[in-house]
């Protein structure tokens, strides 16, 4: 068999021929490692994304993807094998978003996202966790540490890619809360409604979360809109996530119905303190965006 030897280039390890002779499959790829080096090197404007995972397959899969689909919407900022790699590289090259593995050597995720904590508001990336763990506890750990979005191995890359922008696009929605209290009660109702949905038992990496969360904040905000919820929130939702009004509906009620399908109905009526519903009672969209923004409402007035 002919012996191989590794060069380094950009955290991905390339195999060449010692004789130096490339195939086409070798010679293809030191091409494509070289031109992603230099797409790397040259693009400083887009959204920086950190990749944080144990798994080399990962850290390269992500990094390819991220790099051959994106132009310069979306460049890697740089790669990490385990935890405190990642707070350093976090530190040293702020970026703006950490997709974010919970098993990590010498520190977890958790203890990287509990150091992102203690930094600066303004120089906090947002937290996409990818995890083989799916344990509704550690979800809501993830939730209440800060993570903006959770999804569970295996993975499509185009899927994770979509859900960064799906998440900066909802960051710059919230852009016009730039008063630090208003911010902090933005946090707050996420941190409320994240562990209402996981008590519940709406997971957080199904599509239906995140609008259902958004359908939430916008009746909380605006409680006139669930009378409108055909022509103006589900477009609204739709707009943010840039996808159709039909789709943000259709998840929705996919979301309701994994909730029922679970037989938390109890948790749903402990939560508000009395029988609301039955497990042949499901409600509509339209019911169940309002009662928990009801909730949450008063709460907040409480």
């Amino acid at each position: 068999m002919q012996q191989i030897t590794l060069k380094n280039i950009s955290n991905v390890v390339i195999i060449y021929p010692v004789d130096g002779k490339l195939t086409s499959k070798t010679r293809k790829n030191k091409f494509y490692y070289q031109e992603m080096e230099k797409k790397m090197q040259e693009n400083n404007n887009g959204v920086k994304v950190l990749i944080a995972d144990q798994s080399q397959y990962v850290r390269m899969a992500l990094e390819r993807c991220i790099n051959e689909n994106n132009s310069n919407s979306l460049s890697v900022a740089g790669s990490a094998k385990d935890g405190l790699e990642a707070i350093e590289l976090i530190h040293k090259t702020h970026p703006d978003v950490v997709v974010l593995d919970l098993v990590l050597q010498n520190v977890d995720g958790f203890g990287v996202m509990e150091a992102v904590n203690t930094m600066e508001k303004s120089e906090r990336p947002e937290i996409l966790v990818l995890s083989a763990l799916s344990g509704d506890s550690v979800i809501a750990r993830s939730m209440s540490l800060g993570a903006k979005y959770y999804m569970i191995k295996p993975f499509d890359e185009e899927v994770v890619v979509k859900r960064i922008k799906d998440m900066l696009s909802m960051s710059k929605s919230s852009e016009y809360q730039a008063a630090p209290s208003a911010s902090e009660m933005s946090r707050g109702v996420d941190e409320k409604i994240a562990t209402l949905f996981l008590t519940i038992g709406i997971p957080a990496h199904i599509k239906g979360y995140q609008f259902l969360r958004e359908a939430v904040k916008l009746v909380i905000s605006s409680p006139d809109v669930i009378n409108r919820i055909t022509k103006e929130l589900y477009p609204t939702i739709a707009r943010r996530f840039d996808t159709t009004a039909s789709k943000v509906e259709r998840a929705i009620r996919h979301a309701i119905e994994v909730a029922w399908n679970r037989g938390r109905i109890e948790q749903v009526n402990r939560i508000f303190g009395h029988c609301v519903y039955t497990p042949n009672d499901k409600p509509t969209n339209g019911e169940f965006i309002a009662l928990i923004a009801d909730k949450l409402s008063y709460d907040r007035t409480a």
